[in-house]
Formats: C-alpha cells, sequence, structure tokens
C-alpha cells in the first residue's frame, strides 16, 4: 500500500467518524434533548408544583398522578388532558412525555423513583451549546475483542450520577480484548438493536482530559464465533458529563480501565474542557425529533 493510499484511508475513516459525531451533537442539541432539560423533580406522595411544569404532581401505589388546574393543559399522544390525569405505574428506565406548549414534560421512573423532568428548547444550557471536543479519530483505537456470555444474566449493582440512587442492569456478559499491550476486559449491559451491547467504563484520561464518571461505547451484535469490535473513537459521554440533571449510572467497579483511552469524546465545555487544536468542530445543525 502506497502513502497515498494509507492517507487516503485515513481521510475516509476520519469522514466517516466526522458523520456519526455530527449526528451525535444533533441529538444531544434535539429542542427536547438532555441539554433541554430545566429541572429533575423527584415525586412523592405529598402533590407539589414546579416552576417548569403544569399542575400538582405525586406519586403513590397506583403511579404518578398530576392534577392540573383550569386553564393548563398537557397533550399525551396526541390528546389533550385536562384536570385530573393518573399516568399509573411506570416501569423502571421507561417514561411518558406530555407536551406542554412548545415544552415536553417526562415522566420517568429511574432507580426506584419516579420523576418529572421537563425539556424546554429555550434552556440556557441548549441554546449556548457549540458541540464537544472530541480526540482526533484513528484506526489504532479500533480494537477487536471477544464476548463471552455468562451462563445466565448476571444483576450487577451500578452508582448513579445522582448520590445514593442506584442502578440494576443484567449484565449478559463480557468482552475481552486488549489495548496499549494489556489484556483487558469489560462487563456488558444490553444495548440498543437486537444483540447488541453497551459498556460504560473509565480509563486513565478519565477527570484529565474525559469527564470523570464515565463514558460509554455501543457495540453491534457479536458474531456468531463471539468476535466483536470496540471503535473507541465513538466512546460518548453520557448526559450527566453536560447536566447535573441526570441521573446516568456509573461503570461498574471492573469496568476502570488502567490505560489511558485518548479517543472518543473528551470533557465538555460545559464542564470546563477544550479542543485539542485538530479536533474542533462546527456548530451542530438543531433540528426536530422526538426526544
Amino acid at each position: 500500500m502506497t502513502v497515498h493510499d494509507i492517507s487516503t484511508d485515513l481521510d475516509a475513516f476520519a469522514d466517516d467518524w466526522r458523520e456519526w459525531h455530527r449526528g451525535q451533537e444533533e441529538r444531544l442539541a434535539d429542542p427536547h434533548g438532555f441539554l433541554a432539560v430545566t429541572g429533575l423533580h423527584w415525586l412523592s406522595e405529598r402533590p407539589e408544583r414546579f416552576p417548569d411544569a403544569p399542575g400538582a404532581w405525586s406519586t403513590g401505589a397506583d403511579g404518578v398522578l398530576v392534577v392540573l388546574d383550569e386553564g393548563e393543559e398537557l397533550v399525551i399522544d396526541g390528546v389533550a388532558v385536562r384536570g385530573e390525569h393518573r399516568f399509573g405505574v411506570i416501569p423502571e428506565r421507561s417514561g411518558i412525555n406530555a407536551v406542554w406548549g412548545d415544552a415536553v414534560i417526562e415522566v420517568a421512573k429511574r432507580g426506584g423513583q419516579d420523576i418529572v423532568r421537563p425539556r424546554h428548547p429555550d434552556a440556557p444550557l441548549r441554546t449556548a451549546f457549540t458541540g464537544t471536543p472530541a480526540y482526533e479519530p484513528h484506526p489504532r483505537w479500533v480494537v477487536t475483542g471477544r464476548y463471552t456470555a455468562f451462563d445466565e444474566p448476571r444483576p450487577t449493582t451500578v452508582g448513579a450520577a445522582v448520590e445514593g440512587l442506584e442502578h440494576v442492569y443484567d449484565a449478559p456478559g463480557r468482552v475481552e480484548f486488549e489495548l496499549a499491550g494489556q489484556p483487558l476486559a469489560l462487563t456488558a449491559f444490553p444495548g440498543h438493536g437486537p444483540g447488541g451491547l453497551l459498556v460504560l467504563f473509565t480509563d486513565a484520561t478519565s477527570g484529565v482530559t474525559t469527564y470523570a464518571a464515565n463514558r460509554a461505547l455501543a457495540l453491534d451484535a457479536p458474531a456468531a464465533d463471539g468476535t466483536v469490535v470496540l471503535d473507541f473513537n465513538r466512546a460518548t459521554n453520557l448526559p450527566c458529563a453536560y447536566t447535573d440533571l441526570a441521573t446516568c449510572p456509573l461503570p461498574p467497579a471492573e469496568n476502570r480501565l488502567p490505560v489511558p483511552v485518548e479517543a472518543g469524546e473528551r470533557i465538555p465545555r460545559e464542564r470546563g474542557g477544550s479542543s485539542p487544536p485538530c479536533a474542533d468542530e462546527p456548530t451542530p445543525t438543531r433540528r426536530t425529533s422526538t426526544a
């Protein structure tokens, strides 16, 4: 392979990564994405009103209840509701979105507790967003590993960005690979799509150039022989890297890698991060989609 061929391959690799990263940025900057969250309200049996949502909210054995005052209205699944509305019992890590004007009121359950999390397009965090710093992509951070399924999914309890909150995931297996000459392994959680996996991790860059608490890497379904590709260039921040109004899970203890992974997204500017000179990204285009 000639020097020109190598350069062309690297350019194509970088172009593919930049297209992927732009998509990540657009989803983050969605009018009702996590940058639009204005409050994280924990519900109790006592009805309570919040400044960024209509109605008085409470929860109990029958699930979440909102009582709207005269003149207040929510739209749920295209249907306007007024007065008293019961959302019912919401499953863990699930949620219902109710529309209020140009805002979305997320009603969800996290760590066994019901929450209301309004999302307003004009939230200052969103309107000031200029993109996420990232390392310049390079193929050396793409490694092939091997996935081994556990005999049975293992309930794995991890901490959360919110102090005192815990998440429990059924880990289906782990991924073994080599990086920087060291054999390493990551416990995997279920990901998006059939057979997909998600690994949460920290590494030697965490708290230095990358967000201290966690990063995430989505993996495609392993091949029939267990082969799986880890492209650390696509390691992403979770919402808690940008806002304290998120309940993101922390990695399991065994997912703290002892090597520096100088790839993927870095500390957001919202947390004081900055881009290396060669990895600045243009401001993402805003687009409307469901959050």
